[in-house]
């Protein structure tokens, strides 16, 4: 890539782990509320049709595509189980002209359940910990086949969190084949700093997610011990702009680095509470004002 590209997440519209919200936002809804907004892409989102059916429709309104989330069980279920799918799931990226494969692995993973997502995350032993790295170089080689770059989501409730989880991710993957998905939302939240991650593994950066955090609501969250689903059902993220992140210092960083690829805002939220065009103005203002771009609205 040769430049940065600016997208929006379909998370904002309707939720993968929760289906039953924003339901009625169709497909040609969000990817048209997309185009309204001033973005060029998104990601795909698990209500997204078959990559024909899907091309057609982002051929209609001039829209690419950046990527999707992989779930990956390495540890629970062994690489040769998760290469399967994952061969799949490169293939329909492929298909789509994405960019990179999102990975999370998700064994142990409290992100879509009950639990209190500040206090209850999981940790891996040391026998996992070698498993899900090698089986991550392995995933990045088939993804390197499909002409995919994988990048690995650090993520709140999961194995794969603080900063100290990505710093042992990072040192034992191969630099060629794991890279790192930067999400400010997920480590301020976790760590309440974005900066250290970004300078710290800057060179391993190949996806960045630009997600606004609403200081008051996280701390009432926490104090309340929610879940992450509760967490942000209840606005503890929102778009850049809204929240108490300021992005222009790692839109910055990145831009010193000479970063190329996406960066893509996303935020949960219940869409009946943040109205996504609403929010995706807002976002879209907001980069425009604050990071200096020349394309306005």
């Amino acid at each position: 890539m040769e430049e940065i590209l600016w997208g929006i997440s379909p998370i904002g519209w309707r939720n993968d782990d929760i289906p039953e919200i924003g339901v009625e936002n169709t497909l040609s809804h969000v990817l048209s509320d997309i185009v309204v907004a001033g973005f060029q892409g998104t990601e795909v989102g698990g209500f997204f049709p078959e990559p024909v059916a899907l091309n057609k429709e982002l051929k209609l309104r001039n829209l690419k595509i950046a990527g999707q989330w992989f779930s990956s069980f390495i540890i629970r279920d062994g690489i040769e189980k998760v290469t399967q799918d994952f061969h799949k799931h490169c293939k329909s990226l492929q298909d789509v002209q994405g960019h990179v494969a999102v990975i999370s692995e998700q064994t142990y993973s409290i992100q879509g359940g009950p639990e209190d997502v500040f206090s209850k995350k999981p940790y891996f032993t040391d026998n996992e910990w070698n498993l899900l790295c090698a089986g991550l170089n392995t995933l990045g080689k088939i993804a390197s086949q499909y002409k995919l770059e994988l990048v690995y989501h650090h993520h709140m409730g999961t194995g794969v969190q603080t900063m100290n989880e990505i710093d042992r991710l990072m040192e034992n993957t191969e630099t060629n084949l794991v890279n790192l998905l930067y999400d400010t939302g997920h480590i301020y939240v976790s760590s309440g700093d974005y900066m250290t991650l970004l300078k710290k593994h800057i060179d391993r950066i190949r996806h960045v997610h630009f997600k606004d955090v609403r200081k008051n609501v996280l701390e009432q969250c926490r104090k309340e011990k929610k879940s992450f689903q509760d967490s942000f059902l209840a606005g503890m993220f929102t778009v850049p702009g809204d929240g108490c992140i300021d992005f222009e210092e790692p839109y910055q960083a990145l831009l010193k680095y000479h970063y190329k690829g996406w960066i893509i805002v996303e935020a949960e939220q219940d869409p009946a509470v943040a109205h996504p065009l609403e929010y995706a103005l807002i976002a879209r203002r907001y980069i425009n004002s604050s990071l200096f771009l020349e394309t306005s609205l």
